[in-house]
């Protein structure tokens, strides 16, 4: 059997691993915040915000923040259709709906026009969601929130490394949500990073993730309110201050992936990929490949072709109305959402990856075709 390419893995080097070794060793007592404080510190410079509360995962920082925002039953909240589960499971969490709303069919990011049209007076947030580090549209959005008076949020979580006209992805919004698991970019194992530049939605998270104990609270072990336990350790915080030294070189070799995949496909009818609109830098986690409906290319001859090859390769997201969570509200799924989900695979874009192996996925996608 020809050798196992995966589609994703880490690249953790001796700094992380000594920055972590010295966390588990000294990271107690009056030092169990230093490694925190400073992984905080180094995001927040990265993305040119004021605050940064480090989580134990992208998903808790999003419900954090929701919750925060007073969003509870009753409420709707606009979301793309094309997304993992975890950016809508804080929705549900709250007791409010989640309404979905049809995709882009070249940046496979919401639709800005369908979120006009699924603006209710229940409506109380619009999350962008930058998928596989694409960016969606923040100029129509951010329009649409402020006319409507509505935050809009950002999650992040795959779009470490993207820019949008100058402005880094998850520093446009009324806060932003990333991912530090271990198939990210930018990884900590699990962990995530809640940011925003209103203090006073800063102040009311911080409070939540202290199971609502404030930051002001002279009283010991008095919590002011019920909050919420979504804290990252030190030891994962450790890796992640290694991981934000090394962050340029990281999304480097990212994109580095992505424009050789490119060089060969993108010249191959019928097949496209992610796209890179003019005063836009993409991030470039998970490279795709989406196939023509021309071509009759299903996701289970996709799945097939690539287990025989022993290349592992991921679905292009199920469109989350279509999954049974959801099934409460009859929903009908997003028709682009659906039809590029059945047509689309990520490729393996580990930091390692070598050119060999690329080639051997490029010889498998002509091959299919």
């Amino acid at each position: 059997m020809k050798p196992r390419i995966h589609y994703t893995k880490p690249s953790i080097t001796e700094l992380e691993v000594g920055y972590a070794t010295d966390a588990a060793r000294n990271g107690w007592g009056e030092h169990c915040h230093e490694y925190i404080n400073r992984f905080e510190e180094a995001f927040k410079t990265h993305l040119g915000v004021k605050y940064a509360i480090a989580t134990s995962s992208c998903t808790g920082a999003l419900h954090m923040g929701l919750a925060a925002l007073g969003i509870g039953a009753g409420d709707e909240v606009i979301v793309t259709d094309t997304t993992w589960i975890g950016t809508a499971a804080p929705i549900v969490h709250l007791r409010a709906k989640p309404v979905f709303v049809d995709i882009l069919p070249d940046s496979w990011c919401i639709d800005p026009e369908l979120v006009q049209a699924a603006i209710t007076p229940r409506t109380k947030a619009i999350i962008a969601v930058h998928l596989y580090g694409n960016l969606c549209n923040m100029d129509s959005l951010l329009k649409i929130g402020e006319h409507h008076g509505i935050p809009i949020i950002e999650d992040a979580a795959q779009a470490i490394g993207s820019v949008y006209h100058g402005e880094r992805a998850g520093s446009m919004g009324k806060f932003g949500a990333f991912s530090f698991h271990g198939t990210k970019t930018l990884t900590t194992g699990e962990g995530g990073m809640f940011v925003t530049n209103d203090s006073d939605l800063y102040e009311k998270v911080l409070t939540l993730s202290n199971h609502g104990r404030a930051l002001t609270q002279t009283k010991q072990f008095w919590p002011d309110i019920i909050g919420f336990k979504y804290k990252i350790s030190t030891v994962q915080a450790a890796i992640g201050c290694g991981q934000m030294e090394r962050l340029e070189e990281l999304v480097k070799r990212k994109r580095e992936i992505l424009d050789n995949y490119r060089l060969h496909l993108e010249s191959v009818p019928g097949i496209s990929m992610n796209p890179e609109p003019e005063g836009t830098i993409i991030g470039a986690w998970m490279p795709t490949v989406v196939f023509s409906k021309a071509l009759k290319i299903s996701r289970e001859r996709l799945q097939d072709a690539f287990k025989i090859e022993n290349i592992d390769a991921r679905l292009f997201f199920w469109p989350l109305s279509s999954l049974p969570p959801f099934s409460e509200w009859s929903l009908t799924p997003g028709k682009i959402a659906k039809d590029i989900s059945d047509r689309a695979i990520n490729l393996p874009s580990y930091h390692d990856i070598l050119e060999d192996e690329q080639l051997r996925i490029i010889a498998l996608i002509k091959s299919i075709i």
